[in-house]
């Protein structure tokens, strides 16, 4: 059935049928270079997007342009290649929402995490040439900063290998990065986690090589070592040792951008559709998450790792030491690139605020594709878009991912409404589908939220609690959807069930783990752990803030931010947070507003 035959309820989250309509007739804003036949074969790549599937009805056909107007999208950038070549590269769209400037084959997009593996192989070239060691203690080659030691290194160190590998034990997952006017912070205060850094420190909390937990922490001790090793800036290395070798004339890891590039960049975009204040944050952790660049780019480096293993080119590695990077020496890594055994895939994705990318190929037939949007939505569209590249291309090994619980009830709430959406995982509920789990609902909440629509996403995250009654991270996020519409009485109820809950490993807890960021930008005070009594006062009484900032009655609350600071520290084994589970603070007047981070 054709979408907008379906009638649009007041609280459908999507374009308007008409909008849709339109996106389907006229002609998009595209730039593309391929042969005829390639060009023909694009075509059907754009009308063989997998239906949506609705039960009851018969399965609906979008377009592109038409899903990307549905999910917020404005912009899109794509290339494919196959046996060992580029075979076409094509734009949708344009470079800012609401603007009307298209994207280019030349527009930048940051690349978030890809810029890691795109990093290892700049670290595992210096391996070759004899820099550094992949199995030595990393600390024997960092001087301004070392990694802590502590019970988990006391037999096993921190290496190269185990970084690159996400095996190292180190933490912090990924960085939300900072606005263009905030103040910047040095590499060592990102990895101390002091001011103006908004980032926890980077510990190790495992016995490194006993568990992959992927780390962006772990990259930037990378970045660090290759500095001080190499005394050069990072971006410099990265030029000289992979983006200029392999003519990626269009990738930088300067951060912030020169003007010469940043004329060329497209605007990140949040989910509600809202562009990022400033265009983009700027990333100082630049081998985590700095890479700026187009999908033709980093499709050079695909076929550049697909010949180097096939002994064909070292412009950058050995084929020895290709191979290696392609051997799984962690569960789903290899050194920098996730890694499919057996099927010869080497995959990585990447988010930065606003921009979302995923970089998916097949080192035996120099085959892939790379699809690069400046929205954080950029993910829902690219399963669907990449799994019918392969198809046309008929790519063996390439399993498609099945539509997800979370993807299906998104796409339900924007096509029928939040009460239809429910209705459905409800009822998948009830019959025990495998999958489902807290997170599909509470990130179909946040993304109301993000837009505007709190008593939209209220009743989301109640229906949450009511599927998952012991989950501890669904009555912290019904609590914050409270807060927002001025319901503190429900929202005070809902932190209790927090601590009453939580247990185990959970995701309770941000608003405390946000606040002490934010106290790190305004202080360069000791962290929790060795605090003075009237040190932890002052953390739980002003930089626990930014939980309750809207809130008048501060003092009112500040129990329960501090009982959920006590249960973060049970269920999540935050060491950081430790001091807190004794702590009682005192009555006294309301804070200071503190500075608030995504």
């Amino acid at each position: 059935m054709n979408p907008c035959a379906v009638p649009c309820p007041a609280s459908c989250w999507r374009p308007s049928c008409a909008a849709l309509a339109a996106e389907g007739t006229k002609k998009p804003a595209t730039q593309w270079l391929a042969s005829p036949a390639q060009a023909a074969r694009a075509a059907r790549v754009e009308a063989g997007l997998a239906p949506v599937v609705i039960e009851g009805e018969k399965p609906q056909r979008l377009t592109l342009q038409q899903r990307m107007a549905l999910y917020r999208i404005p912009g899109l950038s794509i290339a494919v290649f196959d046996k060992h070549a580029i075979v076409w590269a094509k734009t949708y769209g344009v470079k800012e929402a609401g603007g009307s400037e298209p994207v280019t084959l030349e527009t930048l997009f940051q690349a978030g995490s890809i810029s890691k593996p795109v990093t290892a192989l700049a670290a595992l070239h210096f391996v070759e040439a004899g820099k550094w060691s992949l199995d030595e203690n990393i600390n024997n080659r960092l001087r301004s900063w070392t990694v802590p030691e502590n019970d988990f290194t006391k037999e096993q160190k921190v290496t190269l290998r185990r970084l690159l590998s996400h095996s190292a034990g180190t933490t912090v997952h990924g960085f939300p990065g900072y606005a263009v006017d905030a103040p910047m912070p040095t590499l060592v205060q990102v990895l101390e986690g002091v001011a103006p850094a908004n980032t926890a420190p980077v510990r190790v909390d495992l016995v490194p090589g006993t568990k992959t937990r992927y780390s962006g922490g772990g990259t930037s001790i990378v970045q660090l070592m290759m500095v001080e090793q190499l005394q050069k800036p990072f971006p410099q290395v990265m030029r000289e040792t992979v983006l200029k070798p392999l003519g990626m004339s269009s990738s930088s890891y300067e951060q912030p951008l020169p003007p010469a590039l940043a004329v060329r960049t497209a605007t990140g975009t949040y989910a509600s559709g809202k562009s990022v204040a400033g265009r983009w944050h700027v990333y100082p952790e630049m081998a985590a998450a700095g890479l700026w660049t187009t999908p033709s780019d980093l499709a050079r480096v695909a076929l550049e790792v697909s010949s180097a293993k096939a002994g064909k080119s070292k412009r950058v590695l050995s084929q020895a030491m290709t191979k290696q990077m392609l051997t799984q020496q962690s569960e789903r890594f290899g050194l920098g690139f996730q890694v499919e055994p057996g099927t010869g895939q080497f995959r990585h994705g990447g988010s930065d605020e606003g921009f979302q990318a995923a970089f998916m190929a097949f080192s035996d037939t120099g085959s892939g594709v790379v699809v690069m949007a400046n929205s954080d939505n950029g993910f829902l569209l690219f399963d669907r878009l990449i799994a019918s590249v392969a198809a046309e291309y008929a790519w063996t090994g390439f399993k498609p991912e099945p539509v997800s619980p979370s993807a299906q009830v998104d796409m339900l709430m924007r096509l029928k409404g939040v009460d239809t959406a429910l209705a459905w995982y409800t009822a998948k509920h009830r019959e025990g589908l495998k999958g489902l789990d807290q997170g599909d609902l509470n990130q179909l909440g946040y993304r109301l939220l993000a837009d505007s629509k709190a008593a939209d996403a209220v009743r989301v995250f109640e229906t949450n609690v009511k599927l998952f009654p012991t989950d501890a991270n669904a009555y912290d996020s019904l609590g914050e959807a409270q807060l927002q519409l001025g319901q503190k009485e429900e929202a005070i109820t809902n932190y209790k069930e927090v601590t009453r809950t939580g247990r185990g490993e959970c995701q309770c807890g941000e608003g405390p783990r946000e606040a002490w960021r934010a106290h790190r930008e305004v202080s360069a005070g000791p962290p929790p752990g060795g605090s003075s009594a009237q040190e932890l006062e002052h953390l739980a009484r002003y930089d626990l803030a930014p939980l309750l900032e809207r809130v008048k009655d501060f003092d009112r609350l500040l129990p329960v931010a501090v009982t959920l600071a006590r249960v973060t520290a049970k269920s999540c084994a935050d060491q950081e947070w430790g001091p807190l589970l004794a702590f009682r603070p005192s009555p006294a007047a309301s804070p200071p507003k503190s500075p608030r981070r995504r």
